[in-house]
Order: structure tokens, then sequence, then C-alpha cells
């Protein structure tokens, strides 16, 4: 029963149908690098969705000709694919590759499954059946027509031909020949949650700090990056002190301090690809304030960084507080830390280059 419905499933709904299922195959699999994925994907998205919404509103022979069925179709697929987009505009899925590609396949699918019913409900006079010749014979009757109505009916029909013709090639020339927008790269840090917040910048010296990094190429060209994490390990210049900043006019901040590298990486993205990780590091100097650094580099040149990007962790030791406590009274308790002051001072001056 299954083979005999095959066989009498219309060729027209059965490439319909085969073409929707291929635009599948080059998207979700591994195929999608292929070439044959642009054709493929141009049919359905300006003439498939339409012709097969013509062949459910008009299954009839007489009701259409084929050069109105070939128009109508190439107008309502530019028509019905921007309104699919614009439904999942307002769906958790939103405008992406993928729910825009199920989508329109699915509209394909539902369509030509109507079609397919309301043809096999006529007799088989009355279908419309798709003849490659006949249609060709059609066409050639209304161009070769006399008369005043037939000068018309040519008239039209020649511009009809020559607009669709012009209008698939301007779309091939777009496609093949995309106009260049700005160059430019993504770089991006989002906390453990893919949220850009939560970012770990209260954390313990010698444990696990996680963030996503993402970069995203749109430089029209392979692109090879160097990406860094550093540590500026330098201690803050001021100290609160009773509510009272005291600034340390002896010590200016040392701008020769020590870089310390976390980790380093490379990456190479084609155009538009985007790469996006969670990169797990340790921070081992403790210290509050300090800059850590997320530094892109582009082909090698390491002059300056491309892209940069930083966040303000305090590191604390394993048996000191962290930071953002607080004491019984609401303020901060620095009575230990200003006792170890002199400490601290002598290291830092140690620390300084050495006087030419």
């Amino acid at each position: 029963m299954m083979e005999r419905n095959l066989e009498q499933m219309p060729a027209d709904l059965l490439a319909a149908v085969v073409l929707a299922l291929a635009v599948l195959l080059f998207t979700l699999t591994p195929l999608s690098g292929l070439f044959l994925r642009i054709p493929i994907g141009l049919l359905m998205v300006l003439f498939v969705p339409g012709y097969v919404l013509i062949a459910a509103l008009f299954p009839r022979k007489g009701d259409l000709d084929g050069i109105e069925r070939i128009a109508l179709s190439f107008g309502l697929s530019i028509a019905v694919v921007p309104l699919i987009g614009l439904g999942l505009n307002y769906t958790p899925w939103g405008i992406r590759l993928i729910p825009v590609v199920i989508s329109i396949v699915a509209f394909t699918l539902l369509m030509a499954a109507v079609a397919y019913w309301r043809r096999i409900s006529l007799s088989q006079e009355e279908r419309f059946s798709l003849h490659l010749r006949q249609w060709i014979d059609s066409l050639k009757d209304e161009i070769r027509a006399e008369g005043e109505r037939g000068w018309v009916d040519k008239t039209l029909t020649i511009i009809l031909i020559l607009s669709i013709i012009a209008s698939i090639v301007a779309l091939v020339y777009v496609v093949v020949t995309p106009k260049e927008g700005e160059k430019f790269t993504e770089f991006y840090i989002l906390g453990p949650g893919g949220k850009a917040y939560d970012y770990p910048t209260e954390v313990r010296a010698g444990n696990n700090s996680t963030v996503i990094v993402g970069v995203v190429n749109h430089e029209y060209k392979l692109t090879n990056y160097t990406m860094e994490i550093l540590l500026n390990n330098t201690p803050a210049v001021d100290i609160l002190m009773n509510d009272t900043a005291i600034a340390l006019s002896t010590f200016e901040h040392d701008r020769s301090a020590p870089i310390i590298p976390i980790m380093s990486m490379n990456l190479s993205l084609q155009h538009n690809d985007t790469w996006e990780q969670p990169l797990t590091y340790v921070l081992d100097e403790t210290g509050d304030r300090q800059k850590l650094q997320f530094l892109l580099y582009k082909e090698g040149n390491f002059t300056a960084p491309y892209r940069d990007l930083h966040l303000w962790v305090n590191v604390t030791d394993m048996n000191r507080r962290p930071s953002k406590d607080l004491g019984n009274d609401g303020n901060q308790d620095w009575t230990q830390d200003w006792q170890d002051f002199p400490d601290r001072l002598i290291k830092f001056r140690g620390n300084l280059p050495p006087e030419r």
C-alpha cells in the first residue's frame, strides 16, 4: 500500500519533499561545508515554500497556467519566509539558522501533504500535474499568440520571464560576491553561567576560577589569533583607614612590575566562525584589585593587543577572609593589615628597580 501511495505522489511534490529533507541534511550534518548547500538553500528560500503553497491552494489543472504558478511561487516564497522569521522572533528559539531551517522545512512538508491530499481528492482529469514538455509547449503558444489579446499575453509573459531570470542572476551575484562590511573581531568574557555577570572577582589563592571566553571573526578572511591571560601583580597604592584615604606618595605605582602569564593559546577562525569555551585558571599571587587581563593578538602582531578585556580581582590567602567580609560593626576590619603595614612597605620597596 505504501509503495502504491509513493508511486501516486506527484513528481513535483515529491521533488519538494526531497529538497526539504536535503536542506536538513546539508544544515545539521558535517555536509554543511559543501558548496551544494548554497543552491539547495536558495531554492528552499526563494521558490519551494511558495510552490507547495500554490499547489495546496490551486490543486486543479485549470486554476493557473505554468508561468503563473512559477511567478506566484517566487512571490509567495519571498513573502512566507520573512513571516516565518517574524514568528520565530517571538519564540524562545529566536531567529537562528537551525530554527529557521527547521521551520521552513516543516512548512514545506505540511503544504506538500495538504496539496497531495487535495489532489488525490480530485479526478485524474482535474488534477494538476507537472509535465515539462506540455508546459514548454504552452509557453510557446502564449509567445506565438496572435491578435490584440495575444500580443498583451506575449508581452507580459516575456517581461515576467526576463524579470525572473534577472532576479535569479542578481541573487546569485550577491551570494557569490557579498559586499564586505566593517571588519572587526568580537571578544567577550562571560561568567561561569554564560551570562555577563557573576564573574570570579573574589577568589582564594590556589583555587580554580572559570570564565567563558568568546571570539567571533568578522574579518572576512581566515584569521589567526593568540589569546593570553595575564595578571598584573601590583599592590594597591592607597589604604583606607578610619574612612580616610591615605595616599602613599612616597611609593609610586611601579609600572615595570612583572606581568605573570596565566595562559596562552592560538586560534584560527574562518569568517563568521565563533569560538566560545570555558577557561579555568589558578591565581596564586595574593593581593587586592589585581588586574586580570585577557589580551587578543591578531596575525602574530604582539606590539599591542588587538582586543583587550580585564577583570579586577581580589586574591586572598587560604587562611584569610576575603576583602569583602565586614566586621560586626559594619566597617572593614583593617587592624591586622595596618599592624603589618611597615613590613609590607619594606617588601614593596625591595621590589622597586635599583636606582641608576
